[in-house]
């Protein structure tokens, strides 16, 4: 069974809502970071930190897109955005979704990614577990 994981921009997030192309500068901006840290340290981090490639079907033009996995450890993950109604205006969100083929690499990479997104946005982070982390500041 397939398992989700969502960012919430909550109130106090770097941003109400989220499209999908800066989903993905986030995502570059990871991979530059990555492969600056590989630099330093002398050995290729960066295609180990991300080992996918962003790929983009028809179908989820606009609202989603997918990781495939470079190496065999890696399958996929599903990365959407999206928006609910609130009280106080359109909360933004970012599922992250684990296919019934996904393996413990991908589970593993989607936490990190997930952590990494939230922290960066300031929301509110929902884990595949169902536990959540609270990235946002709260009075």
């Amino acid at each position: 069974m397939a398992q989700s994981a969502y960012i919430y921009l909550v109130n106090g997030s770097a941003a109400p809502t989220i499209t999908l192309d800066e989903l993905k500068e986030h995502l570059d901006r990871y991979k530059e970071q990555t492969a600056l840290t590989g630099k330093q340290l002398g050995w290729d981090y960066a295609a180990s930190a991300f080992p996918y490639s962003i790929e983009t079907k028809p179908e989820g033009q606009g609202k989603w897109f997918y990781l495939k996995g470079r190496d065999p450890q890696y399958n996929y993950i599903l990365m959407g955005v999206g928006t609910k109604a609130e009280e106080d205006g359109e909360k933004g969100y970012i599922q992250v979704t684990l296919p019934d083929d996904a393996t413990h690499g991908d589970k593993s990479k989607g936490n990190e990614l997930c952590k990494y997104l939230a922290k960066k946005l300031k929301a509110e982070l929902k884990l595949f577990n169902g536990r959540t982390m609270y990235f946002n500041p709260r009075k």
